[in-house]
């Protein structure tokens, strides 16, 4: 999972794939941290990619960098806990403007059943399950 992390830390931006009925969901995203062995993102409740993570918690995220691209495969689950929303906000500050671990919006969630592929044009593809 560390190597996962390091790869979407590195990408910057990545992104979310959801399903809204039958109509796929794709957005720009950028947080991503590390808590208690889990892979975590953010995002707000009022925002629709947390209805539509609820309605079905399946998602998958891509990002690019260095000429090899990663794709991460599972079911984004929500953490109402104080501490996990807490340690996302202190590894992006610059959100702490919008977001504050003890309002009624910030959302964090984890991967859980994962599987992310890291692949590119020149290697074989590395699975990695977490």
């Amino acid at each position: 999972m560390q190597e996962v992390y390091d790869f979407l830390k590195k990408c910057g931006t990545y992104y979310l794939a959801t399903v809204e009925g039958d109509q796929p969901r794709v957005r720009p995203f950028g947080t991503v941290a590390v808590f208690d062995g889990k892979l975590y993102i953010q995002t707000g409740k009022v925002k629709p990619v947390s209805k539509q993570l609820h309605a079905n918690p399946k998602a998958e995220i891509c990002g690019f960098a260095d000429g090899e691209w990663i794709r991460v495969t599972g079911k984004l689950i929500p953490d109402e806990r104080i501490e996990a929303k807490k340690h996302m906000l202190d590894e992006y500050p610059n959100l702490r403007g919008m977001y504050n671990e003890n309002d009624d919006n910030t959302e964090v969630l984890y991967f859980e059943d994962a599987t992310a592929v890291i692949s590119s044009f020149t290697a074989a593809p590395r699975e990695i399950k977490f």
